[in-house]
């Protein structure tokens, strides 16, 4: 998702209302161009979203305004909302860009937060304003039940996994906060027929960072095993939920399922949560969400029974290994050309241009903070360069954790055995040497690539 588009069905037929929704959709699209754009992206990102925070407390208090003036009679929920946005939502996802220097994984969740939330918003509450639409969250749980919930949550996070954890938004919408994995349990009792159904959305990395590393776990994919294990985990954490609450006394696991993204959007479409809860560890974010006592339609997901659940994993991991290589496909690995010389910098950028997304710095100062603000898959490095040449250049990165393991390949007229010596021990991932032809370099570059993928 990098735009969001805006459709007739968004109107609510109020203009000042209708009005500021566009503005802030293109706000929001207008960030996720900033997030793609080399040059001062985060400068850029810091000025838009001062511009979208201004722009969304306007329309926050010209709206509940307008619910006042006609007598709306979800004023206070809906103002709750909004006070929730306002203080818990904005406030989170900018401290995290901050605390991450605005790091792509920081604005990723700012923009999937933001954007999902102002989408779902705008279909469900505001629309609900004019009668068009039922609201979505009339049937929460009162304040207090919902912060005794969020406690025993970031308790048990704690306790499990040594993670400090704190609540981003309080009606979360299933809005997309990275690659996930989402999980659906049904609870009941032997003694009545209602049922509990908890939603637990899961940042993929946060998996990998938990679950994955008590099993010692070195990828930072998801297989069969840690997936299985994310499961057994799950239910632990939900049955330490309902411990810690006398009147869920008594509910045991009926139904589990594995979903995918458009599943989860469809059960946000279709019913009303008591709780809705997103927060964030440090080492990835998750959601915890409420159904009680409504039972989910058909076709949700396959239940996973004791007979089929390794079948439905294995079927559920070849599906995301399936969009994954999908995704891999539609997308250009990232090379920075380092050259001093501007006729090598436009040759590199038609030679890779067609296969490769490429950027161009003309010096190893301005290659420095390129690389920090937007990381590449690979440097293209000019050895003789004046000020600042390859080598120093090189050691400056790998005197930066961060960047430590950015591979460089050193792009240079020099063919003495002294040179390569020489930047040996700063471990460039080869040479290439300017004059060989064209098809040559080309084809070095996409060796490099096949090799890493493999």
């Amino acid at each position: 998702m990098n735009q969001i588009e805006w459709q007739e069905s968004f109107n609510i037929g109020v203009d000042t209302i209708d009005q500021e929704h566009q503005r802030l959709f293109k706000i929001i699209n207008r960030l996720f161009a900033f997030q793609e754009e080399e040059k001062d992206s985060q400068w850029a990102c810091q000025e838009g979203i001062k511009f979208f925070k201004g722009h969304t407390m306007k329309h926050f208090a010209d709206e509940e305004a307008y619910m006042e003036s006609i007598g709306y009679k979800g004023l206070e929920q809906h103002r709750r909302i909004h006070q929730s946005f306002r203080t818990n939502t904005l406030p989170a996802l900018e401290q995290e860009l901050e605390q991450t220097r605005y790091s792509p994984d920081a604005v990723e969740h700012f923009l999937g937060v933001c954007a999902g939330w102002l989408i779902g918003h705008t279909l469900t509450e505001d629309q609900a304003i004019t009668g068009h639409r039922p609201r979505q969250w009339e049937n929460q749980l009162p304040g207090e039940d919902l912060e005794a919930l969020k406690k025993v949550i970031i308790q048990l996070v704690f306790d499990l996994f040594h993670l400090e954890s704190h609540m981003v938004s309080d009606a979360y919408g299933g809005e997309k906060f990275g690659e996930g994995v989402y999980y659906r349990l049904v609870y009941g009792t032997d003694q009545t027929e209602q049922r509990m159904e908890v939603i637990l959305a899961f940042e993929e990395k946060l998996l990998i960072n938990t679950v994955g590393k008590v099993m010692g776990f070195e990828s930072n994919k998801l297989d069969n095993m840690l997936v299985h294990a994310a499961r057994y985990t799950a239910r632990q954490f939900v049955g330490r939920v309902l411990e810690s609450f006398p009147v869920l006394e008594g509910y045991e696991l009926k139904e589990e399922n594995l979903l995918d993204y458009e599943q989860l959007k469809a059960v946000f479409r279709r019913e009303k949560f008591q709780a809705s809860l997103l927060f964030n560890t440090g080492a990835g974010y998750f959601a915890y969400c409420i159904i009680a006592p409504h039972l989910l339609q058909q076709g949700v997901g396959t239940p996973l029974a004791h007979g089929n659940a390794t079948d439905e994993v294995e079927k559920y991991l070849a599906q995301r290994a399936a969009q994954a290589r999908q995704t891999e496909r539609d997308h250009k690995r990232k090379v920075l050309v380092v050259d001093d010389s501007m006729t090598i910098r436009e040759a590199m950028r038609q030679l890779l241009g067609g296969t490769y997304e490429v950027s161009l710095a003309s010096s190893g100062v301005a290659a420095i903070r390129t690389i920090s603000l937007d990381r590449p898959d690979l440097v293209l490095l000019d050895y003789e360069m004046p000020v600042c040449d390859g080598k120093q250049t090189l050691e400056m990165l790998r005197s930066d954790e961060a960047f430590a393991d950015v591979p460089v390949i050193f792009l240079t007229g020099r063919r003495d055995p002294k040179t390569m010596i020489d930047v040996m021990p700063l471990n460039p991932s080869g040479y290439l040497i300017k004059t060989s032809k064209p098809e040559e370099i080309k084809k070095e570059v996409d060796q490099f690539f096949a090799k890493q993928k493999k």
